[in-house]
């Protein structure tokens, strides 16, 4: 099947080609990192998380809301959500890739990454995050291929798919739960040391990545002959409608405990950064404050059934969620949980430009990949059909 990937119109190989020379920019750019080290980027003593983690931590909330379209046409059988079920396993599968690649570029020596498996140390989180990572890659890799194959054939896939199925909905919680036990499992980080970290990040994850979902089956609606069907995308933002809603609760609920109580303890001094600025330093509260308004848009076009189903109104909303979450945690949550220091002092970063080259080079490795896995999905269906 995978020659049907290599056969496509102009726009298709100008869109592809376009992704190989933004690849290439941010590979040149990191083997220039290789050579000179961390320092060309913007990470500094107090500030050692920046751009790359921030990525990191929001693609592995994308990769995990594949679940939401995975456990309600499994378990519940909504036959709604059976022909974009494999559009959500291929995307956790390129969201995955993009994770791994930005944990690699993280690390000063990528040669470093081979101690986790020479010398395993089960006590540790970040031992645990690579095993649920890696587990979720290959579930489903393996079961969107093989279910993908079975349909190319016109057959039912083999009964073991079903089994790998069920196995990938908790692991799917799981790298979003380890992940955030990262964060809150550092005492000395005063923002990330809440209880709510893995259900803020579950709730995120599953607003940010259906609204990706439903904006990519708009795009391949237009260019191909491909119909998600409207009852999907109707449940389906109607998932993000809610997603959405509990993220800005628990967003509320933080700033409750840190600024009823006064406690600096409780990350008073990290919000005052980010939404108004501390002594003299904010560079992200502009972002903070974009986060605000587009997270508000989202819910009130979410929530309005005639804005939901409307499909400018819908797009708009799904964009408006998705940028919004990357802002919140793709960028503040990390940057934010080292600032102040435990000396009470603020060093602020911004990315470089090699850095950000670099993270632009791994956003387009991904969707280059993802861009192959939906023509050969859609080239799939459009033969059958």
């Amino acid at each position: 099947m995978l020659v049907k990937a290599l056969k496509g119109s102009p726009r298709y190989w100008s869109w592809m080609i376009s992704l190989l020379m933004l690849m290439g920019v941010g590979f040149i750019c990191y083997l220039w990192q290789l050579n000179q080290g961390l320092t060309i980027t913007g990470l500094n003593r107090d500030v050692s998380w920046g751009l790359y983690i921030g990525q990191f931590t929001f693609l592995v909330g994308v990769a995990a809301s594949a679940v939401m379209v995975v456990l309600p046409y499994y378990l519940h059988n909504v036959k709604a959500f059976g022909r974009i079920t494999i559009l959500g396993e291929f995307l956790a599968v390129s969201a995955i890739v993009m994770c791994l690649l930005f944990v690699i570029v993280d690390l000063g020596k990528p040669m470093r990454l081979f101690n986790v498996l020479l010398y395993p140390t089960p006590n540790s989180i970040l031992f645990w995050d690579m095993v649920v990572l890696n587990g979720y890659l290959l579930l489903n890799l393996i079961i969107g291929w093989n279910v993908l194959e079975a349909e190319y054939k016109e057959v039912s896939p083999p009964k073991w798919v079903k089994i790998l199925t069920y196995i990938s909905i908790p692991w799917a919680i799981s790298i979003h739960t380890v992940t955030a036990f990262l964060y809150a499992g550092l005492p000395g980080r005063h923002y990330w040391l809440t209880a709510l970290m893995a259900a803020r990040f579950l709730a995120s994850a599953f607003a940010s990545g259906p609204a990706l979902l439903i904006i990519l089956c708009f795009i391949l609606k237009k260019f191909s002959r491909f119909d998600p069907g409207k009852e999907a995308i109707e449940k389906l933002s109607a998932i993000v409608a809610y997603a959405m809603i509990i993220t800005a609760f628990f967003v509320g609920l933080e700033l409750f405990t840190a600024f009823y109580s006064q406690v600096p303890a409780h990350g008073t001094y990290t919000l005052m950064y980010l939404f108004a600025g501390l002594e003299g330093h904010g560079k992200l509260v502009p972002f903070m404050w974009v986060f605000v308004v587009l997270a508000a848009l989202a819910i009130v076009l979410l929530v309005i059934p005639g804005t939901r189903q409307k499909e400018s109104t819908l797009l708009l909303a799904c964009g408006a969620t998705f940028i919004s979450l990357w802002i919140e945690k793709g960028l503040a949550l990390v940057i934010a949980g080292f600032i102040p220091n435990p000396l009470e002092r603020v060093t602020e970063y911004a990315p470089t430009l090699p850095e950000a080259l670099i993270t632009l080079g791994v956003w387009a490795t991904g969707l280059f990949m993802l861009t192959i896995l939906y023509k050969i999905v859609i080239s799939v269906k459009e033969e059958i059909a």
